[in-house]
């Protein structure tokens, strides 16, 4: 029972075990948790590599309520991946939702506890900052290069020039001409549009440079 504003509040100590493999047992760590005096245990059998988030993990995190505590047996029962064990604590940290490890001796009612779930939500702030900044400094630098980002150009100004010198021959198939450059059809249309429009600008200038000389 937790004091709060309102008078006295049960809160739920929430079990999540998990293994990676069916051929694991979970007894040991639902023992413990049981033992912990966990009221409910969510049981998952998937790795903790993997960025997504196991199904009975996202319905651990959506039963807990503010106040309640989510217990794990060691810290990398919720993920094996540091970015998402980041995230996860962050979350939980945000909700107000407790996170208590029996490995770690991590409890967030206690002092020590709660420094190290806030150290925890801080690397997660830090490591997103970072993320950010070197987003933004690779934008800079391929700014500084000619380029605003997103993948590199399939036709550089050499192959497009060649690619407009061989697309206004229509004895060349679409295909011949993609070979020529080193590109995909789709590419060709995408950068140089119908073959049957680019002739007919270019016979309307060739018409005007005439005309133009005429008249001189």
């Amino acid at each position: 029972m937790r004091k709060v504003d309102i008078g006295f509040e049960k809160f739920m100590l929430i079990g999540y075990s998990r293994v990676s493999t069916a051929s694991q047992d979970h007894a040991h760590q639902i023992d413990a948790l049981e033992k912990a005096a966990c009221e409910k245990v969510f049981i998952e059998t998937s790795t903790g590599t993997k960025f997504e988030r196991g199904p009975e993990l996202v319905k651990a995190l959506e039963f807990a309520r503010a106040g309640d505590t989510i217990c794990v047996y060691r810290l990398d029962r919720l993920s094996r991946n540091v970015r998402k064990l980041l995230d996860i604590v962050d979350e939980i940290t945000r909700r107000d939702i407790g996170l208590k490890s029996l490995t770690e001796h991590i409890d967030t009612e206690t002092p020590t506890g709660r420094f190290s779930v806030n150290l925890f939500a801080s690397l997660a702030q830090l490591t997103a900052e970072e993320t950010k900044m070197r987003a933004a400094a690779g934008r800079a630098a391929a700014i500084a290069r000619g380029r605003s980002g997103g993948r590199p150009r399939a036709l550089d100004d050499a192959k497009l020039r060649i690619a407009r010198a061989l697309w206004a021959d229509n004895n060349l198939s679409v295909a011949d001409v993609a070979r020529s450059v080193s590109c995909a059809p789709s590419t060709l249309y995408r950068t140089l549009g119908s073959r049957t429009a680019l002739l007919n600008a270019d016979q309307t200038a060739h018409a005007s440079a005439e005309e133009i000389g005429a008249a001189a």
